[in-house]
């Protein structure tokens, strides 16, 4: 308006006011005409060029507001940058506030950031007093740092609600000779003059402690079974000024509900005591995290005290991709109803709580059919859903209560989607941070203002691993709210059990409905498979050790750990961690083994050969037996098999009889098997050469089976003579039936007996005289 007056006096001033009327006719009929002819451009009002390039010509960064939600009696400080774009020294230029009108719906909260160009109608009126702040003139490129402060009461807000405020930086550039508005910022004021008429919202905030995967099975070959970490990044989180160092710290005193991965507790302690890092050629280098994690544990058991701590499964098991994926792989279900088990016995053991466990949380809070009965399935029958996944019918803005019944005695606790989400953009920039927050108290406040008179409850689930950034965003907005304001707090347990709204949505959709940017992420088909392999591998292992626990426990934690939900989108670095755990258990498994033999000679009928079974874990294994098997029995005939029990660190020969019936090679094959009857490792194979049986051996052998047959034929004649004479009715001493003596046997009348000594001789006479040598390898 300044600009037009001072356009509208230059005419006037062009004329004095006593020349004739028609002398001031002509030099506006004269300007007309060139301003006509394109000759002379006139200026125009600033309200002309708000919607031009102008207003983007410099960049304004709001960085903070205090306080977030003012009072009646407060003092608002705006602070931040502005930043010369274009491409002229900005000249006269100074910092203003401008009041917008009130933000009625909460889709406007959303499209805010849409709109740059500064527009009268919409941003208001510079707030007026001396509240402005110059500026020294500002050439290409250059920044300067601006604060503003202003008494609430000169802000002229109405009634309570959420209000646009937007700084504006005006001056002049490129040579005009008016000011204009060069450059605006918009961020959102949530208004409460005084206390909330009607009911307050109950509002539950969830405060994840969720980290990466850190921890494999291996550990060091000692007693103490130190574990091995990849690498150190942990103790990097853990130490102040980390992201879940910041998490704790921050958490601490709030009004949340603790949502922690045990795992992340169990990695942690873990650390407290000796542990090493991974380093190239299977070299390991000591950790040196041991002092953060015993002070941020402590931290941690002061901060979840008078709160209610819910603990989700062990490693936090991507429950959607187990109902996409995994549960058609035998087994892979199994591992849920473990992992939850073992979740409560972590918490308690670490920090004393005893936490929740019978709430699932899907990435995202995206639910389908399949997901909740996976997520139910191991006793969990509450699952936190979030309102884009279980949307409202017919896209009402309504927020209604939290918990729904979805059937089957399970409860769906949707989180609302835009107050889930108020965090997971940028935040490091102050800009960025500032809005964050604003943003989230401008919903809060929309959502009670929708029905003060209904009592609701409102859950809060951002995003699982938030940086420390977006925690202190986080905290920011609930310290505000803590202070008696529109909400209060709620725990998640009796959000749950919340009375629900009856219009509202109860249906869980189909796997359908499920987004594809989030099935994309999800672990394959054959990363179950693989999963299994490994605990098909882990059960035949433990079978066989004295001391299972020191093998169970660390790979059983590794096996939940690779149906963590953190390898969302990184299946290079899920698979190598598959690799490695299966890796290790083969190289440990591969320590019980039989030592390789080198061929044989059988130097006798019958020896002893000795098979060595070698034992290089640390603890003992039993239940094992060991089977040889001969490729030719008819040859070289063996004994059964033989019980195997071999101390940690050790060695155990067993040795097995054999018998040798002929000469020449025999391939012999060893192989361990489990008491399930299950193989156990590799099979070894060698070759016994059978050389004993020596000539002279073999004609006294055939000598005594002629003899046999001799005698076996003489009894046959013997018994078909005497049923001739028989049947004749002659006796001994018939003319065709008289002496016998031929046959060698006594002339006493008597007929020979079958159990005449002679058909033993030769049979004496082909044993060996000793039992054999000893075979060694």
């Amino acid at each position: 308006m300044a600009e037009a007056a001072e356009v509208q006096g230059a005419f006037e001033g062009t004329v004095p006011a006593p020349a004739c009327r028609w002398s001031r006719h002509v030099a506006v009929l004269l300007a007309g005409v060139l301003v006509f002819m394109g000759l002379v451009q006139l200026p125009t009002a600033p309200a002309a060029q708000a919607d031009s390039a102008g207003s983007r010509t410099a960049d304004v960064s709001i960085d903070t507001v205090t306080p977030v939600a003012p009072k009646q009696d407060d003092t608002l400080t705006v602070s931040g940058t502005v930043t010369n774009n274009g491409k002229s020294t900005i000249t006269g230029a100074h910092v203003g506030l401008r009041v917008g009108p009130q933000i009625n719906t909460r889709s406007d909260i959303d499209d805010l950031g849409d709109r740059t160009p500064f527009s009268p109608g919409t941003d208001g009126s510079e707030v007026g007093g001396n509240h402005a702040q110059k500026l020294d003139p500002m050439a290409p490129g250059v920044r300067r740092d601006f604060t503003l402060t202003v008494p609430v009461k000169d802000l002229s807000l109405g009634k309570d609600g959420v209000y646009q405020l937007g700084v504006t930086l005006s001056g002049q550039s490129g040579g005009q000779s008016y000011e204009q508005v060069l450059g605006i910022r918009r961020t959102l004021l949530p208004w409460q003059p005084s206390a909330v008429e009607g009911k307050k919202t109950q509002l539950t905030f969830l405060w994840p402690l969720v980290s990466a995967t850190h921890l494999t099975a291996r550990t060091e070959s000692n007693q103490q079974q130190t574990p091995i970490f990849p690498n150190d990044d942990l103790a990097a989180e853990l130490a102040p000024g980390g992201r879940l160092q910041q998490l704790v710290t921050l958490g601490k005193g709030l009004p949340v509900t603790w949502v922690i991965d045990p795992d992340l507790l169990a990695t942690v302690e873990a650390m407290t005591k000796s542990y090493s890092i991974a380093g190239p050629n299977e070299q390991t280098t000591p950790g040196k995290g041991q002092a953060v994690a015993k002070q941020w544990l402590n931290q941690l058991q002061e901060s979840v005290t008078g709160r209610q701590v819910v603990a989700l499964p062990f490693g936090d098991p991507d429950l959607a991709s187990l109902a996409h994926r995994g549960k058609d792989v035998s087994g892979a279900l199994s591992h849920l109803q473990s992992s939850t088990e073992l979740a409560a016995t972590t918490v308690d053991t670490i920090l004393g709580v005893k936490p929740r466990t019978d709430f699932a949380w899907p990435v995202d809070g995206a639910v389908d059919t399949s997901i909740v009965d996976v997520a139910t399935s191991a006793g969990a029958h509450n699952v936190i859903a979030r309102s884009d996944s279980l949307r409202e019918p017919g896209g009402s803005p309504y927020a209604p209560t939290a918990a729904r019944q979805i059937g089957g005695g399970n409860t769906a606790v949707v989180a609302d989607a835009r107050l889930s989400t108020a965090f997971q953009g940028e935040t490091v920039r102050g800009n960025d941070f500032s809005l964050a927050v604003q943003r989230f108290l401008a919903q809060s406040l929309m959502v009670t203002k929708q029905a003060p008179e209904n009592e609701r409850s409102i859950v809060v689930a951002p995003q699982r691993m938030p940086t420390s950034s977006q925690a202190q965003a986080m905290a920011t907005a609930l310290r505000a709210l803590s202070d008696g304001r529109w909400t209060q707090p709620l725990d998640l347990g009796d959000a749950a059990k919340a009375q629900p709204d009856p219009a509202a949505n109860q249906q869980v959709p189909g796997p359908g409905a499920y987004p594809d940017s989030l099935r994309s992420q999800e672990l394959t088909t054959e990363a179950f498979q693989a999963i299994q392999r490994t605990q098909s591998s882990l059960d035949a292992f433990k079978v066989i050790l004295t001391a299972q626990d020191r093998v169970v426990t660390p790979f059983g934690s590794a096996i939940m750990r690779e149906m963590s939900t953190s390898w969302r989108g990184n299946p290079k670095g899920a698979a190598a961690f598959r690799d490695a755990v299966q890796s290790y258990l083969d190289q440990l498994s591969s320590q019980v083994h039989l030592i390789k033999k080198s061929d044989a000679t059988l130097s006798g009928r019958s020896a002893t050969i000795p098979v060595t079974v070698q034992n290089g874990l640390l603890q003992g294994v039993q239940g094992l037996r060991l089977v040889l098997s001969s490729s030719q029995p008819n040859r070289l005939k063996i004994d059964a098999s033989q019980p195997v029990e071999v101390a940690g660190g050790r060695q155990q020969s067993v040795k097995f009889e054999t018998r040798a019936n002929a000469n020449g090679p025999v391939q012999v094959t060893a192989q361990l098997y489990a008491d399930d009857g299950q193989p156990y490792g590799e099979s070894m194979t060698f070759t016994v050469h059978v050389t004993s049986i020596t000539p002279m051996v073999l004609l006294v052998i055939a000598g005594g089976v002629l003899l046999l047959v001799l005698a076996g034929l003489r009894i046959y004649i013997q018994r078909k003579r005497a049923a001739a004479r028989k049947a004749a009715g002659g006796g001994p001493d018939d003319e065709d039936g008289g002496d016998s003596g031929d046959d060698g046997g006594p002339d006493d009348g008597r007929p020979e007996q079958p159990g005449d000594p002679a058909a033993e001789t030769g049979a004496r006479n082909g044993d060996p005289s000793g039992s054999g040598e000893k075979v060694e390898r």
